[in-house]
């Protein structure tokens, strides 16, 4: 799969993990988070339309520091969910880092 390929489906990823902890009963989200999710996976859509346009040899360049933010920005809130006893929910955005990971490693 391409890299702009693999950069709009975790987009996609992103958009899903918000909107389900955005939707979950005030018991269980914590909203500075879903706020954090939210600023990632605006960041992602915004890429997301623009990534098609970046030629190949300046994907690195453009992607990377983009990436490294996301990631830094769900870690946060990862850490905020784990810190709440909410292993199930850290683990969900666990998983979305693991693909950003993989993503940065193959630019």
């Amino acid at each position: 799969m391409k890299i702009t390929e693999r950069f709009r489906q975790l987009a996609l990823m992103s958009d899903e993990l918000q909107k389900k902890f955005a939707s979950q009963p005030d018991g269980i989200r914590i909203d500075r988070a879903v706020n954090l999710l939210k600023n990632g996976q605006a960041e992602l859509a915004e890429w997301r339309g623009q990534v098609g346009e970046i030629p190949q040899m300046r994907l690195e360049s453009k992607l990377a520091p983009v990436l490294l933010q996301v990631h830094a920005t769900l870690d946060r809130a990862r850490v905020l969910y784990e810190d709440a006893g909410k292993g199930e929910e850290g683990a969900s955005i666990w998983h979305v880092e693991q693909q950003i990971y993989r993503l940065l490693n193959d630019l």
